[in-house]
């Protein structure tokens, strides 16, 4: 016994293009006088924003002026952004100056070291306290911390 349920395949037909056009103009008059109601509804609306067209677009024109001018002031990359940008440029300008002079006197006491023999003999009785024969040293103590005041729990005058 064959328990399937057969269903039978229903055939669609599809409306002719006549009888589309027949009913678009069955409803013509339907949707001509909706368009009137609703032109009636908003011909007041209209009729205002017809008489008041110039302050609306002076109205626009103003709040567009207001808005572009605080977004180059206040923007992501306005005025105030790049008086910022430009004063941490001029930093860094005068570090890379600071570390070009130091770079060059670190280079010319390197050319000094390699090939000025009065060079090498100072840097070795500096750092090293190095002598030549019969000379004596003389290195001044570190000089002390100052004091620390004493604490007292008392009040102060």
């Amino acid at each position: 016994m064959d328990l399937r349920l057969v269903r039978k395949a229903k055939v669609r037909s599809f409306p002719s293009p006549e009888d589309g056009l027949r009913s678009l103009v069955d409803r013509a008059p339907e949707a001509e006088e909706f368009a009137a109601r609703t032109m009636e509804r908003l011909r007041p609306h209209a009729d205002w924003v017809y008489n008041f067209r110039r302050r609306i677009a002076t109205l626009a024109v103003t709040v567009f002026s207001v808005w572009l001018f605080v977004h180059v002031v206040f923007g992501a990359n306005g005025m105030a952004q790049y008086r910022q940008k430009k004063n941490e440029y001029q930093s860094l300008q005068k570090q890379i100056d600071l570390l070009q002079k130091e770079n060059d006197r670190a280079s010319h006491e390197i050319n000094a070291l390699q090939q000025d023999p009065t060079a090498i003999e100072k840097q070795a009785r500096e750092q090293l306290h190095y002598a030549k024969p019969g000379e004596v040293i003389f290195v001044a103590p570190a000089p002390a911390p100052p004091p620390a005041a004493p604490v007292t729990h008392s009040a102060h005058n």
